[in-house]
This record gives C-alpha cells, structure tokens and sequence, in this order.
C-alpha cells in the first residue's frame, strides 16, 4: 500500500510537545514547527488498527509484554540488523532517556566519571549531573563535511578513570552512521580501561540506503557483555507518545542490577498500548518504514539542493541517517543568540538552537525533516527570507 506523506495533518490542539508547547520553549505561538524530534506523518495502518482492535475490548487493566511482542523484537533485529539477541538479554523502561537515568543509577555510582561526546542530545547532560554522576567531555572532531571521535581524548579521559560512556549510534544531532572500525576502537578502549558502553541506538531503522547501522554489543563478545542498548520504536514508526522502548543488556549481573531498579521504581509493566504498537510495527510495518525512508531522503536532496541556490551561507552536514538535519549556520556571523534570534523572529520557525546539544553546537541548528516536503518548503522559504533580511 502507498503511503501518503504528503498529507498535512492539523495538530495543535492535541496536547502535543512540538505543536502547543512552542510559547512555553520559544516565546511565541505562531511558528512553524520544526523541531522536536517526533514526525508529522501517520503511523503505519498496522498499528493504528491494532490499537483500536485492543481499545475496543474496553477493559485496560493491569498489563504486561508478551512473548510474541518480545519475539517481534528479535526478528525485527535479526531481519534489519543481523542481530541476534536472547530473550534473558532483553528488558524494559518508558523511554531511553529514562533508561539512561535507570542505568546509571543502578551501574554506577555517584561522581562516578560518565563520558559523552557533544554536540549531542541534550538529556544525556542532564541524565549525568541530575544522577550526581560527573560529566566529562569527549567532544567530536569536526571534518570537513562530518564528524569523527576523538579516540586520543577519550583514551586519555579513560586513563584518568571512567566508569561510562554514554554514545548516540547513529548521532543525534549530526546524522552520523557510526562505521565498524570506529565502534571497534571504541570497543578496543573500553576494554583496556575496562569501562561501560551505554548505546542510544533508538535511531537505529532510521537509516538512509548507502549506510547501514551496525548495533554496538553485536561486534563482539566483550563489547556485548559491556555494552546496555537501549531502542524504541518511536522514532522508525512515530510512537513516542506510548512510551514502551527496549533494553537490551547480555551481562547477567548488569541486568540483574537494572532490573532490580526497574522494580523498585515499579517502572517495568510499560504501556498496553505501547506494547500492542512496538508488536504491530515490527511484524507488520517494515513496507511503510522503507516508503519513509525514500520520502525522507527525497527531503534531504531537497534540503541540500534549495541551501545551496537560496541560502548558500548555511551548510548542510551531510545526513547518514534520521530526519533530524544539522545545518551550520556559522557563515552567517552570528552569535548563537542572535542566529536563534533570526529563526524565532524572523523567519518565525522553530528548530533547535545548535547550543542546546553543548557547546560544540554554537553557530548550527537542527531541522526535523519529518514532515511534509510542502511544509518544510515553507519553512525554507521563510529561513531564506530572514537570511536575506541581513543585507538590507
């Protein structure tokens, strides 16, 4: 079935983040959304009829996830990803980031040294220092059109003691695919230090089709047996509002230790709806993922080719995956301030200030895609007046 991604759905007034809570986050009401990273598109049909199937038993007690939604989980892993994960491996939480906040809690302790590697999704500042764990920096590598890691920086941080690193695989917000060799080194590093590898990796269908995503603790056995991933699906089928993602950690005691934590804090029974969704999704919904993968990538091509005739100044970081788009804004001689300044009122859009993703990010913005390429026409169309305003 051909899925329609061009059709514009009215959202305001639904209680959604990114539609009724721009004055709250930007100061004003009438801007174009396109910034928190959920999408503007129907969810597969398979999903959205599963959950009115269950939600016509009209009864929605007490729940738990069942082994043919665990199994869907496997197969989807195996399928996209060459995965192969056990059943005792796998575990719960609402979201990722509260995961990360479990994880940490449960593997590490306080002051402990965690690691991250900006310009990166913000939570995982806060998930660190509101854990009272110690945050230290392994900031990315700017190239010329991309980013690498900084290995050096991270093995020297690992010699001054390291409990954890926390990675986004692929990159949120710089769309980076990371490649076998440098998982592998990462890999190489955590063992010598002997320290843990938390892998946000709920980004991982997302994946644009010269690029392929390779799941961390599947590389070897040391880095399985150090490694907790955390996914969802509510990036790849547009979920995020039934809060239901995966854990996945083969180390016995690490899990054991999680778990424990995740039943202190009666966190582990997850959502009825969210389980009937994640299943639908991975049993029924790999056609409308690769429809969206096309339509996204024709949105990139879009992005890519209107920058470079209208608004030359600002630089497209070439995406390897997700919808969300990094653009560097620095040729514009702005401060980060005054570049947000200039996309608020201005050009009267929301995305994200690049700042928010740590200091690495000064001078960029992030561009969710996942919309409809009328809708992000618009959105460019304002962008490029507001740059224009500039000479004047």
């Amino acid at each position: 079935m051909k899925h329609n991604f061009d059709e514009i759905i009215e959202r305001k007034n639904t209680n959604s983040i990114k539609y009724d809570k721009l004055t709250q986050y930007f100061g004003k009401e009438n801007l174009l959304p396109l910034w928190v990273a959920d999408t503007d598109f129907k969810v597969p049909t398979c999903i959205s009829e599963a959950i009115i199937k269950r939600a016509k038993h009209e009864i929605y007690g007490y729940s738990y996830r069942s082994e043919e939604c665990i199994r869907s989980v496997q197969k989807w892993l195996s399928k996209r990803h060459h995965w192969e994960v056990k059943e005792e491996w796998i575990t719960s939480s609402p979201g990722v980031v509260t995961a990360l906040t479990l994880i940490l809690m449960s593997l590490t302790e306080k002051g402990d040294k965690i690691a991250v590697q900006a310009p990166v999704y913000h939570p995982f500042f806060h998930v660190v220092n509101d854990t009272e764990r110690t945050l230290v920096h392994n900031p990315l590598i700017k190239t010329k059109n991309s980013y690498e890691m900084d290995f050096e920086q991270l093995e020297q941080l690992a010699k001054e003691g390291l409990k954890a690193i926390i990675i986004s695989n692929p990159h949120n917000p710089i769309g980076k695919v990371w490649k076998e060799k440098e998982l592998l080194r990462l890999g190489e590093i955590a063992k010598k230090y002997n320290f843990l590898v938390i892998s946000d990796e709920i980004h991982q269908d997302l994946i644009y089709k010269a690029y392929k995503h390779i799941p961390l603790a599947s590389l070897s056995e040391d880095l399985a047996q150090r490694t907790i991933t955390c996914i969802a699906p509510s990036k790849t089928f547009n979920v995020a509002g039934l809060a239901s993602s995966v854990i996945i950690i083969p180390n016995v005691e690490l899990k054991k230790n999680y778990d424990k934590l995740l039943s202190a804090m009666h966190l582990g029974s997850g959502n009825i709806f969210g389980h009937i969704a994640m299943q639908a999704g991975y049993e029924h919904g790999e056609e409308w993922l690769e429809q969206l993968i096309d339509y996204l990538q024709n949105n990139v091509n879009f992005v890519r080719e209107y920058l470079s005739k209208n608004i030359p100044n600002i630089k497209l970081i070439e995406p390897e995956a997700t919808y969300l788009l990094w653009l560097d804004c620095r040729e514009l001689g702005l401060s980060s301030d005054k570049l947000n300044q200039l996309f608020i009122d201005t050009a009267e859009v929301a995305l994200n200030n690049g700042k928010t993703f740590g200091k690495e990010g000064e001078g960029f913005m992030r561009l969710n895609i996942g919309c409809p390429i009328s809708v992000l026409e618009k959105g460019l169309n304002k962008i490029k007046t507001a740059v224009n305003s500039l000479k004047k």
